[in-house]
Order: structure tokens, then C-alpha cells, then sequence
């Protein structure tokens, strides 16, 4: 049985006369605030967003550029919305946007370019995360007026639909030549960037230099309540302010929401995330050795573990289904693959616990 405790706790499972708390590994989105950032929120000086008066406000936007090594920065509720902001702001109703066939963007964002960007979506198949510069090229519009005008090539880091994978630097680099060589602009979809940039060894501007908009998440792994901020030069910022405010984006006193998004771009938060990195691989070691499951330990960059169950006799819904009975959340992510997601809800002795529930329902006779 699932009983819900006080605001701001973890759910609790009880088994019997045992009460424990539940082990959600479903996604990073769960991430509650700390103390540190309810203290920061409450104690916030306030104003009005849309005039420039909220000082919170102003200094996230600054800080948020500063990490991404661009001009400036603009928060928005959601990533969802900076995303289509950004697509919006690089291009006009009717054009093309060159985007990976499972980009976030066309995928996971309910066709918003499409049906409030009026924007055409052409596709090139990336499985390391991102295309081939060569396919990309390909793939761009020639000047013919029966054909719809390329106008945006769309990226991601980490990739969400291939679990959490970092496409090589390489790629991106080729992708940001072709583009330069067309006139065209590279937005980026980095809501988990912090991580790609663990992962790779970097700094976010290392990224960011392929790129000339990106959207960066300060929910997720990053443990804000809500919000995203999107970077981009001043001339672009313009254009960008426009469409987040026809979107309905533009807030009022949004400093208490500001004041955790700068808990969460501080460096001791973010250099956090290698935590969740490590208990993502303890998980997919487990799964990679198990018979009864597999996973691809060299696609596990991030804070995701895709696996693959293989035991004869069941399949994700019935495995998924024990592992509740045992309380642990997970998601499918196909008719035989489960997604786990660590995160800062999830210590290691929960990741622990996770594995020896796994072992209970594979090895159940």
C-alpha cells in the first residue's frame, strides 16, 4: 500500500507491519527543493518580472549566461516553452527546422513547432545522439520555391529518447560547420547539460560554443521546482522576449522561483549530479551481469539506465509490476526495456535496495 507523508517528503510503501520509503526511479523530474533553496526562495526580494524589477530574476538570467558563455539569458516556466521560443525566435511560420529523428523537440514537446511555431520538421537519424554532419548537409532545403525554407538545425545533450547518452563533441562541431557554410543557426536542447558536461570532462561553454541558443533545465537533476532558462546574443534576446511573452510566459514576481534556479546553477550543485552518475552505473553493472536482463553499459553517460529484460516469461509491465510489489518505481520504455532514472531523491542505499529488489524478481522461480 502507497501512503503519501507531509509536503516536501517521499512517498512511503508499506508491507505488512514495515514502512519504508518508496525508491522512484521513474525520472529526474521528481526532484524535490532542499532546505537550502526554500530558504533562499523565502527570503528573496520581490518585483515585477515584466519591468525588470525583480532582482532575483535579473540575477539568474545573468548568471544563467555566464555558464552558458553567451550574452544573455531569459527564464521561462518550462523547457518546453524555451525550446519553442528559441525555434520560433530563429525562424518565421512556414519554414524547416533540420531536427534527429527522436529529438525531444519532435518527440516529447506535443508538436508545438508544428502547430503554434507553424514550422516543418525534416528528420535525420542520429543513433549516437546526434546525425552525421554529411546527412545534415544533405538534408538542408534547396532554394526552390516549391520547397519549404531551411531555416534551424536542432540539438541535444544528453539525449533523452537513446537513455541519457552524450553525443561525441565531434559531431556537433560538424554540424555547427555545415551550418556556418549554409547561414543557418544551431539551437541546442541542453535541459540536462550539466550532466553532458560531467560526463564529457567539460565546460558547459565547451558545448555551448557549437550553438548559437540553448535551453537549460533548472528542474530535473538540478532540483529546482520549476523553470528553465534559454541563452543567446542580445539581438536574439529581443526576438526571444517577444514569443516568451506571447506564450504567456512572461511572470511577475518570479523571484522566489529565481532564487532557487540560482541554488541550482551553483557549482557545489551541480558538480552534485556525479552522484546520481554513480548510482546510475551501480544499477547498470547489476543488469549488465544478471541473466535475466542486459544492458549496454557503454551507452549509461548520464543519470539513465536502459535495460532489457530477457527472462523468459515476462516482459517490462510484469517486471515493473513486482518491482512495485517492492517498492520501486521505474518506467517502460518499450514492450521489454525499463528506464531507471537517479537522481537526488535516490541516496545509494536506495540504489542498493533497487538492486536487491531486481535480484528478488529475477531469480523468483
Amino acid at each position: 500500500m502507497m501512503t503519501r507523508g507531509l509536503p516536501g517528503s517521499r512517498e512511503h510503501y508499506t508491507i505488512g507491519e514495515t514502512r519504508m520509503e518508496t525508491v522512484d526511479l521513474r525520472r529526474d523530474t521528481i526532484t524535490l527543493p532542499d532546505d537550502r533553496m526554500r530558504r533562499e526562495a523565502f527570503g528573496a526580494r520581490l518585483g515585477d518580472s515584466v519591468y525588470g524589477e525583480d532582482p532575483m530574476h535579473e540575477e539568474l538570467e545573468r548568471r544563467a549566461a555566464e555558464c552558458a558563455g553567451m550574452e544573455e539569458g531569459l527564464f521561462l516556466p518550462s523547457g518546453t516553452m524555451g525550446n519553442l521560443v528559441c525555434m520560433r525566435s530563429h525562424t518565421v511560420h512556414g519554414d524547416e527546422i533540420i531536427v534527429e529523428e527522436n529529438a525531444h523537440v519532435r518527440t516529447s514537446e506535443t508538436g508545438g513547432a508544428g502547430f503554434v511555431g507553424g514550422l516543418m520538421i525534416r528528420t535525420v537519424r542520429g543513433e549516437s545522439g546526434a546525425p552525421d554532419p554529411v546527412e545534415v548537409r544533405e538534408a538542408i532545403r534547396k532554394d526552390d520555391i516549391h520547397y519549404p525554407r531551411t531555416s534551424l538545425i536542432c540539438i541535444e545533450t544528453p539525449h533523452h529518447k537513446y537513455g541519457g547518452i552524450v553525443p561525441p563533441l565531434d559531431l556537433f562541431e560538424g554540424i555547427k560547420a555545415v551550418a556556418v557554410e549554409h547561414g543557418l543557426p544551431v539551437h541546442l536542447d541542453g535541459a540536462r547539460i550539466f550532466n553532458a558536461a560531467l560526463y564529457l570532462g567539460v565546460d558547459v561553454k565547451t558545448i555551448t560554443r557549437f550553438a548559437d541558443s540553448v535551453m537549460i533545465s533548472l528542474s530535473k537533476g538540478l532540483g529546482a521546482p520549476v523553470g528553465s532558462v534559454v541563452c543567446g546574443s542580445r539581438d536574439f534576446m529581443k526576438r526571444a522576449r517577444r514569443f516568451r511573452k506571447m506564450l504567456g510566459g512572461g511572470m511577475r514576481q518570479t523571484g522566489w522561483l529565481c532564487a532557487c534556479g540560482m541554488v541550482a546553477l551553483s557549482e557545489e550543485n551541480t558538480a552534485r549530479l556525479r552522484e546520481d552518475h554513480d548510482n546510475a552505473l551501480i544499477l547498470a553493472r547489476f543488469f549488465a551481469e544478471h541473466p535475466g536482463t542486459a544492458v549496454d553499459l557503454d551507452r549509461v553517460h548520464t543519470n539513465y539506465v536502459v535495460v532489457t529484460v530477457t527472462r523468459q516469461g515476462m516482459n517490462a509491465a510484469s517486471f515493473l509490476a513486482s518491482m512495485k510489489e517492492r517498492g520501486v518505481l521505474a518506467s517502460a520504455a518499450g514492450e521489454n526495456t525499463v528506464r531507471f532514472v537517479t537522481s537526488k531523491m535516490v541516496k545509494r542505499a536506495d540504489v542498493e535496495r533497487a538492486v536487491e529488489a531486481a535480484r528478488s524478481v529475477l531469480d523468483a522461480g
